[in-house]
């Protein structure tokens, strides 16, 4: 099926993204999903090596409003996330060893899994790179006409997408939505070392302060098959010294983690992955945003903190503002 004019097109296949094609196609609408992407997820990523898998970036997901619990409860019926740990250890501060928060859920295939249970039935299509948004042209108001993908006039656009990314979409006939962007997103490199066997002392997650790394997690206790696999995440300062060769930040993140957690020998296999829009430093208080044409912006950027609930929470926002405004 081809894009048409009555199409509603939502740019990014993360979790924000099928959040809003799916509120759009509980409607009757016509949706189409774009990503250039191989697969859907977006920053919920995870490799698979030797038939295990491992989630590369967000670590965990939490939840607090009741709409996002019955998603949840819906996938740990199904066996696809169940609840992890309430307790990381704390590293580099002098004022707490533990932090106890909200309970983290994980996912038995990673993360991703659960955007992929998400996107189950809609029409969405990978590997399709979209160059530009913009309006078509009114006769009588350059910024009257309907939005266009790539040229196509279409009923609506939602880009689901980080700000730096969407910036580079937006052309100059959409100003009011340029404005909103936020150029200042955090840069994160992920490494993923797995073991022969495991010598650590048993943690969840350690949260690091004062050292190049920002977070580790014992992927081995987050799947629950106690597997010798660590994940070490980057801060945005030591990330962006590694952007161009991620590869790079992996004997510095090795070193971190002997010194905070004692000896873990060599690693069987190591990699690593850069996300250079990994996380807005600046969060908004409104969940979405909308414009005077139907063209709207959604992703964990616009909320009041970054989560993966914030994410599926604004994308499925700006899919009922949509529809009410297509209305």
């Amino acid at each position: 099926m081809s894009i048409t004019e009555s199409s509603v097109v939502v740019v990014g296949a993360g979790i924000s993204g099928v959040a809003c094609a799916r509120e759009v196609a509980s409607s009757g609408r016509t949706v189409v999903v774009l990503d250039r992407g191989r697969v859907v997820g977006g920053r919920m990523a995870r490799w698979t090596r030797d038939g295990r898998a491992v989630d590369v970036g967000a670590a965990y997901f939490t939840v607090r409003s009741s709409d996002f619990s019955d998603v949840a409860e819906s996938w740990a019926t199904r066996g696809l996330a169940h609840p992890w740990a309430d307790t990381f250890s704390v590293a580099g501060s002098v004022d707490a060893t533990t932090n106890v928060g909200p309970v983290r859920w994980a996912a038995e295939q990673g993360l991703r899994s659960l955007v992929e249970d998400l996107a189950e039935g809609l029409d969405v299509r990978l590997e399709s790179e979209v160059a530009a948004i913009g309006l078509e042209q009114a006769a009588s108001d350059a910024t009257s006409g309907r939005p266009t993908v790539d040229g196509q006039p279409v009923a609506g656009v939602v880009l689901a997408m980080p700000d730096p990314q969407a910036a580079d979409l937006l052309g100059d006939d959409l100003p009011d939505a340029r404005d909103v962007l936020d150029s200042e997103w955090n840069s994160v490199v992920t490494v993923v070392a797995s073991f022969p066997r495991r010598t650590w002392h048993a943690f969840d997650g350690m949260f690091v302060h004062e050292s190049p790394v920002s977070l580790i997690v014992d992927d081995g206790r987050r799947r629950g098959d106690g597997a010798p696999v660590l994940v070490v995440h980057s801060t945005h300062d030591a990330a962006l010294e590694h952007l161009d060769n991620p590869g790079g930040f992996v004997e510095p993140a090795l070193a971190e983690v002997r010194r905070l957690i004692g000896e873990i020998g060599e690693p069987a296999w190591c990699e690593a992955k850069r996300w250079g829009s990994a996380e807005p430093r600046r969060t908004r208080s409104q969940t979405f945003w909308l414009g005077p044409q139907p063209v709207a912006l959604c992703g964990d950027g616009w909320s009041a903190r970054s989560r993966i609930e914030a994410a599926w929470t604004s994308g499925r926002d700006a899919g009922r503002a949509l529809l009410e405004r297509l209305r």
